[in-house]
């Protein structure tokens, strides 16, 4: 048994517990009642006689039925309602009413079980059998048949219908919820899915970037081995093939390459993206002064000196090149009019810090964010170089991103100890 269901089961056995308890409250009490009314209004059995307590089993069974209705919603409804009209003719009288109780219990739950529809024929059998009983309960304590008839027939509909359309009601509530947690999770695989559009485009473009740098080294590899053979003076003739054979290798190699590249580019990309170079931590300056002219308030500050010839690898290089660019970007789209400052830091031989920060806003921005797929290729870039990356709001309401880059010794160095710089991002 699953816990589900053995939670239900204790349900159901307290729901018919309290059912049961409660009319043979009602019994006992207005039982005591009669027995202390001389004037006689209630006709219902005295305590302890024989009509009372075929009252009471009739009661016990009604309890008892309500425990099939988890498996036979319907069949329990009909079941319970049928006891009522039992009761009148044991002579129960007023106490006929009391067979209500488990009625109003039985209808609610095949109407939440069932639904309003498959549960019609069910309720208006319900509906018949308690107007039968609540009448003739009426009619054998002396009412007169129009007012018991009419008795009868305003409690069948009440004890049936008013829990109905409770029912029906919490119904519309939950298919709501069911509704709006479904758009939710359509919400969240759409977001999903455009994350993982971002990152495979993100891909394609340090795809096409590795190539850019592998041509940056064949290209110097070419021109080496061109310079090397024209040196070469006394060396066999062996060694000046050996050195051609190298050069159109690589030529080939660096051809080769081009065209196997050319189908990974944007088709609608420009001859700038197309012919672009690689980028490098020297090309940072250049980046903000871009961005000042463009109006954003940006001012850099380098610790150290910004050349290739620094212990960072080119695709490293690249990765907090593309970082800043992104950050810079951000800050223009989403903090308009705040101060953005970029800080690098190449004092610690074991790695190069970037950090980027800027201030709160000091107006509405005019678009839309980007849904934080930036963040997401930030964070494929720092992955790929083994670098670590965090961002986070600051106190003052603005945004700070810190890119760490080990240098290439660092990371080798790591690489062999089994260590990674993985930091899951703050926010």
């Amino acid at each position: 048994m699953s816990t589900s269901t053995g939670e239900g089961r204790l349900s159901d056995v307290a729901v018919a517990l309290g059912c049961w308890v409660g009319a043979t409250a009602l019994l006992v009490g207005v039982g005591h009642a009669v027995a202390l009314d001389d004037a006689g209004d209630v006709v219902t059995p005295g305590f302890g006689q024989g009509a009372w307590w075929w009252t009471l089993g009739a009661l016990t069974l009604q309890a008892a039925l309500l425990l099939c209705g988890r498996r036979f919603p319907r069949a329990t409804l009909v079941a319970v309602a049928t006891v009522v009209p039992v009761l009148a003719f044991l002579g129960a009288g007023d106490a006929t009413s009391f067979g209500a109780l488990a009625v109003i219990i039985a209808a609610y739950a095949v109407t939440v079980r069932s639904g309003a529809v498959e549960a019609a024929p069910a309720l208006l059998s319900a509906v018949a059998l308690v107007g039968l009983g609540s009448t003739l309960g009426a009619l054998f304590t002396g009412a007169q048949a129009g007012l018991a008839w009419g008795t009868g027939l305003l409690q069948a509909v009440s004890v049936v219908g008013v829990p109905a359309v409770v029912a029906v009601f919490v119904l519309a509530r939950r298919e709501a919820r069911a509704a709006q947690a479904d758009r939710l999770a359509a919400l969240g695989r759409e977001h999903e899915a455009l994350v993982q559009v971002a990152l495979s485009r993100e891909r394609m473009a340090m795809a096409r970037e590795l190539h850019d740098i592998a041509a940056h080294h064949l290209t110097g590899i070419a021109v080496m081995t061109g310079v090397l053979e024209r040196q070469i003076d006394v060396a066999p003739d062996d060694a000046k093939a050996a050195v051609r054979q190298v050069r159109s290798q690589s030529t080939a190699m660096l051809r080769e390459m081009r065209g196997l590249v050319g189908l990974l580019r944007d088709p609608g990309a420009g001859p700038e993206e197309r012919t672009r170079g690689v980028e490098t931590l020297s090309g940072i300056p250049a980046l903000v002064d871009a961005a000042a002219e463009a109006g954003t308030d940006a001012h850099l500050r380098v610790h150290g000196t910004l050349d290739t010839s620094v212990a960072v690898g080119p695709l490293a290089q690249l990765a907090a090149y593309r970082t800043v660019q992104e950050c810079l970007s951000n800050a223009a789209r989403h903090a308009p009019g705040a101060r953005c400052d970029v800080e690098v830091d190449l004092r610690d031989p074991a790695h190069v810090v970037v950090t980027v920060r800027n201030g709160a806003p000091r107006r509405a921005p005019s678009a839309h964010g980007s849904g934080g797929f930036g963040l997401v290729g930030m964070r494929e870039r720092a992955e790929l170089t083994d670098a670590r990356l965090t961002y986070g709001p600051t106190d003052d309401g603005g945004w700070l991103v810190t890119l760490t880059i080990p240098t290439e010794a660092d990371t080798v160095s790591a690489r062999r100890n089994g260590t990674t710089n993985d930091e899951e991002p703050t926010r």
